[in-house]
This record gives C-alpha cells, sequence and structure tokens, in this order.
C-alpha cells in the first residue's frame, strides 16, 4: 500500500496493492495494523455507509459537530466521483483550504479525512456506489455543512453547475465565512 499525505495535515491519500488474474482482482480495503503504522493514526471505525448515485449528483459538503465530528476512510466501490474536503480546524495553518482527488472502481484510491473536515463528492459516472468508515456514530443534532460553491472556497468541480443534481437541504448550506465564526 502506499500512503501519501496531503498538503492537509492529517488527510491522507491511500492507493492499495491491487492483485489482479483471470478471475478479477483483490485487494485489502483496511487494515487496522497498516492503516496505524503508515499514517500514525490509531482509529477505529464503528459504522460504514453506502450511497448509489447518478452523474452529476453532488452530495456536500457535510461534517459533524463537537463530540459527534467523524473522522473518515472513504473509497469508491464502483463509478467514479471528484472527492472534496475542506481543513474547518481554526488552529491549522491550511484552515479554509480543500483538497480533492479523483476516486473510482479502477485504481481503488481511497482517502482517510480526519475530524474538523467538511466533505463532499461529485459523482462523475452513472451508478457510481460511494462507501466511507466513520470513527463515531452519526448524530442528527449533530450534522452540518457548507455550500459547496462558496466562492470564498473556490473549488472547482469541473462540472456545469446548471446539470448538478444537488438536494435542496446541500443548496441551503450556509457560506464559510458565515460558519467559520461560529466554529
Amino acid at each position: 500500500m502506499i500512503v501519501e499525505e496531503t498538503y492537509l495535515k492529517g488527510c491522507f491519500v491511500l492507493t492499495p496493492d491491487v492483485f489482479k488474474d483471470e478471475r478479477g482482482f483483490f485487494f485489502e480495503s483496511f487494515n487496522k495494523n497498516t492503516f496505524k503504522s503508515e499514517t500514525g493514526i490509531t482509529v477505529d471505525f464503528v459504522q460504514d455507509n453506502q450511497s448509489k448515485s447518478s452523474r452529476g449528483v453532488l452530495r456536500g459538503m457535510h461534517f459533524q459537530t463537537g463530540e459527534h465530528a467523524q473522522a473518515k476512510l472513504i473509497q469508491v466501490v464502483k463509478g467514479k466521483v471528484l472527492d472534496v474536503c475542506v481543513d474547518f480546524r481554526k488552529e491549522s495553518p491550511t484552515f479554509g483550504k480543500h483538497f480533492s482527488v479523483v476516486l473510482d472502481d479502477i485504481e481503488h484510491k481511497q482517502v482517510y479525512i480526519p475530524r474538523g473536515f467538511a466533505h463532499g463528492f461529485l459523482v462523475l459516472e452513472d451508478d457510481t456506489i460511494f462507501s466511507y468508515k466513520c470513527d463515531n456514530f452519526y448524530n442528527k443534532e449533530s450534522e452540518s455543512g457548507i455550500l459547496f460553491d462558496d466562492k470564498d472556497l473556490n473549488i472547482e468541480w469541473g462540472f456545469s453547475f446548471d446539470k448538478l443534481i444537488v438536494s435542496e437541504k446541500d443548496r441551503r448550506l450556509p457560506l464559510f465565512k458565515d460558519f467559520a465564526n461560529d466554529y
């Protein structure tokens, strides 16, 4: 496995060793010991989530606040997404900065996103299955987010905004500057 830390401290891209033959492929999608030795992070995942979406669906930018904050290990099981995370840690030198990477079912890359980050993704192929592990349980009262097209964040989605499929709830999320003052 190749593990690379992004310029956002504590956020990693993991590329597994994929073994292919005439039957298909095999790879280890998570090993707690390997993860700790490569990242220095001890994590206990307690919840797995999965979604299926059509091309053009944008989900995000979401996070949980306070004691219900979540670290996530994300991957694409089938299809392709542009995955984006934003550093919300006020003490971080990269506060307000974002990182993006294309994840697909060919390279099987994963992204580890620590607590204190907003996260979202844009689906680039129909019938994409997106999966992620969380180190804390979902809590409805702690869910929050920021607007995906916030001009201050300047996230380049690479997709025509008039063709995006975004929930009404996600279209009404606050701007980063409004939320960051309270976070």
